[in-house]
C-alpha cells in the first residue's frame, strides 16, 4: 500500500507516533488509509448537508475495512459569487481544488479517496484531482435540492424566481409582493439548484463517466437514499485500493464520448465543455473541442430540462435517472468500466423501465440536435459554444447591431437601464481565462434579458461564459479571448455581427482590410486584477477552448 511509506519500517517509527497523535490505534495501522475530501461549508446550500454524509461515508470505510481521515476543500457559490469581484475567484478554485487534493493525497501517501462533493467548480476540481494522482477514487455528489412549492401546486426554480426574475419586477410585469415570494421560495433547503444548471450536469457526468455509484448524480440531498450511496461508496473505496482500480482505467476516450452524449441529450450547461477538456487533459485523453460538436449532430436532445424546459431534477431522479438516459441512448453509448465494477451498459440494462414523458426515446426527440453547438467563424477563429437547447427557433439565425462593452458591470447597467434594444448584438469582452482574469459566469446580464422580454430579439457574445441557469441566444467561450487579441477585442459599436447557429458561425460583417487596420491599432489593456493569486493566474492560465487549464509552461 502507498500508506506503507508513512506508517512501516523502524524508520516511520516518528510517522506513526504522530499517526497516533491523531487517534490512530496500533489496530489499525495495517488498513488501507483512505482519505475524504470534503468540500463541506455553511456558504452553499449544495454542501450544508455533507455532515451527514461525512458520517455516511466514514461507517462505510470503516465497515469495508479501511481508516477514514477527513480533510477540508474549499468551494464558492457560484449564485453568490454572481455580478461581483467575487466570480473572478470561481472558475479558478476549480485549480486550487486538485492542487490541493493532489497535495493532501501525496504529502500523507494516501491509499485511495472518497472526494465529497457538489456544485460548480469544486466537482471538475476534484475529477481532475482524480485523473491527475490516477490512485483508487469515488465520487459522492451531495445531490440536488427539492423544488421550490408556491400556490397551486407551482414549481420553483432558483435562477427564473430570482435572476428572472428581478428584471420581470424591473418591467413591472411582477410586483414587489410576488419578488418576495419568489425569493423566499425559489431555495427551500439544502442541496444544489434545482435545474440542470452546471452543478447537476456535472454531477450527472460523473456518474456517466464511471466515477459514481449508481443514482449519485440524480438522488436528492434530502434523500435517505443518498445516505446509502454515501455509505456504499465508503465501502466501495477499500475494495478499489484491494483491486487496485484507478480512475484513468475508467475515465477513458470512451467515456468522456458517453459523458458528452448525455449532456448533449439532456441539454446540459454550456459549462461542462470547459471541465470536460480540463478532466481529459489530466487523465492524458486527447479530446478536441470539435468533438461536442461532431457528437451533437448525431446525439438529439431526449429531455426538457429546467431551465429551458419543464422538468426539475427530481422528476430526472423518478423518471429513471443516468441509468435511463444510457438506456434510451442505446447503442450511441460505448461500454466502460465503473467504479462499480459492472460496465456502463450493464448499468443501463439494469433499469426495469424509463418514464418516456421525462426522457423521450431516440424516436421521439425534444430536438434533433444534443443541446450544446460548437460555433466559429472570424470573429471566434477557435471556437465558441452555445447552448443551443435554450435558443427558440426565431434566433437560430439572427444578424445584429454590436453593442460592447469591456466589462459584465457595464453592460449590465446597459441593460437595465433599458439602452438595449430589439436587434442589438450585446458584446461583452475582456472577461475571458486571462482578461477577467477568471472567465466569470454572467448568469446576470442573461437572465436579464429574457425577464426583460429581449430572449427572442437580442443576442448576446462574450469571451467569458454562462452559468448552467443560462437560456436564450448566448455565446461564450469565445476563442482567442480579447485580452490575448482575439477578434472579438477589434468589434467597434455598430458593426453587424451574425449569427447561423444551424449553419455553425459566427461571423462579424467587417471586411479583413478593417479589420486588419484595426489590429495595427489596438492595444492590450492593462490587468484587472495586478496583487494576489489572481494575477498570477491570469499569467499560466490557456484559452477557453482548451479547457481554461493552467500550464506548467
Amino acid at each position: 500500500m502507498r500508506s506503507d511509506m508513512i506508517k512501516k519500517g523502524l524508520e516511520r517509527t516518528p510517522h506513526r507516533a504522530l499517526l497516533k497523535g491523531t487517534g490512530v490505534p496500533q489496530s489499525q495501522m495495517e488498513k488501507p488509509f483512505i482519505g475524504v475530501a470534503t468540500s463541506f461549508t455553511d456558504l452553499i446550500p449544495g454542501h450544508v448537508g455533507m455532515r451527514d454524509l461525512e458520517r455516511y461515508i466514514e461507517k462505510g470505510i470503516h465497515s469495508g475495512g479501511g481508516y477514514a481521515f477527513f480533510f477540508g476543500i474549499p468551494g464558492v457559490c457560484d449564485g453568490i459569487s454572481m455580478g461581483h469581484k467575487g466570480m473572478h475567484y470561481s472558475l479558478p478554485t476549480r485549480e486550487l481544488i486538485a492542487d490541493m487534493v493532489e497535495s493532501v493525497a501525496e504529502a500523507h501517501r494516501l491509499d485511495g479517496l472518497v472526494l465529497l462533493t457538489n456544485c460548480d467548480k469544486i466537482t471538475p476540481g476534484m475529477l481532475m484531482a482524480a485523473a491527475r494522482l490516477d490512485i483508487p477514487c469515488i465520487v459522492v455528489t451531495a445531490g440536488p435540492m427539492m423544488s421550490g412549492r408556491g400556490e397551486a401546486g407551482r414549481k420553483y426554480s432558483f435562477v427564473t424566481d430570482t435572476f428572472e426574475a428581478m428584471a420581470r419586477y424591473k418591467a413591472g410585469v411582477i410586483d414587489a409582493q410576488e419578488l418576495q415570494v419568489c425569493e423566499d421560495n425559489a431555495c427551500p433547503g439544502m442541496g444544489s439548484c434545482q435545474g440542470l444548471f452546471t452543478a447537476n450536469t456535472m454531477a450527472i457526468l460523473t456518474e456517466t463517466l464511471g466515477m459514481s455509484l449508481p443514482r449519485c448524480g440524480t438522488a436528492l440531498a434530502v434523500s435517505a437514499l443518498k445516505r446509502r450511496i454515501a455509505f456504499a461508496s465508503g465501502e466501495r473505496i477499500v475494495d478499489l485500493v484491494k483491486d487496485n482500480v484507478t480512475p484513468r482505467s475508467i475515465l477513458t476516450r470512451a467515456a468522456f464520448e458517453n459523458a458528452i452524449r448525455v449532456d448533449l441529450a439532456l441539454g446540459g450547461s454550456s459549462n461542462t465543455v470547459l471541465h470536460l477538456l480540463a478532466i481529459a487533459h489530466e487523465a492524458e485523453v486527447e479530446l478536441p473541442l470539435e468533438t461536442f460538436d461532431i457528437l451533437a449532430k448525431e446525439t438529439p436532445q431526449l429531455a426538457s430540462m429546467n431551465p429551458a424546459g419543464e422538468h426539475f431534477m427530481e422528476d430526472l431522479d423518478t423518471a429513471g435517472g443516468v441509468a435511463g438516459v444510457l438506456m434510451q441512448l442505446g447503442d450511441k453509448i460505448k461500454d466502460n468500466p465503473t467504479v462499480m465494477g459492472l460496465t456502463i451498459k450493464q448499468l443501463a440494462a439494469s433499469i426495469a423501465n424509463v418514464d418516456e414523458t421525462v426522457i423521450r426515446p431516440l424516436s421521439n426527440p425534444v430536438k434533433k440536435e444534443g443541446g450544446i453547438a460548437i460555433l466559429s467563424g472570424n470573429i471566434a477563429p477557435k471556437g465558441a459554444v452555445v447552448k443551443q437547447s435554450g435558443v427558440s427557433a426565431a434566433m437560430m439565425n439572427f444578424t445584429g447591431t454590436a453593442r460592447c462593452f469591456d466589462s459584465e458591470e457595464a453592460a449590465m447597467a446597459a441593460i437595465m437601464e433599458g439602452k438595449i434594444v430589439a436587434g442589438d448584438c450585446v458584446v461583452i469582452r475582456y472577461e475571458g481565462p486571462k482578461g477577467g482574469p477568471g472567465m466569470r459566469e454572467m448568469l446576470a446580464p442573461t437572465a436579464a434579458i429574457m425577464g426583460l422580454g429581449l430572449g427572442d430579439s437580442v443576442a448576446l457574445i462574450t469571451d467569458g461564459r454562462f452559468s448552467g441557469g443560462t437560456r436564450g441566444p448566448c455565446i461564450g467561450h469565445i476563442s482567442p479571448e480579447a485580452a490575448e487579441g482575439g477578434p472579438i477585442a477589434l468589434v467597434e459599436e455598430g458593426d453587424r455581427i451574425e449569427l447561423d447557429i444551424p449553419g455553425r458561425r459566427l461571423q462579424l460583417l467587417v471586411d479583413d482590410e478593417t479589420l486588419a487596420k484595426r489590429r495595427r491599432n489596438w492595444q492590450a489593456p492593462a490587468p484587472k486584477i495586478r496583487t494576489g493569486w489572481l494575477a498570477r493566474y491570469a499569467k499560466v492560465v490557456t484559452s477557453a477552448n482548451t479547457g481554461a487549464v493552467t500550464s506548467a509552461d
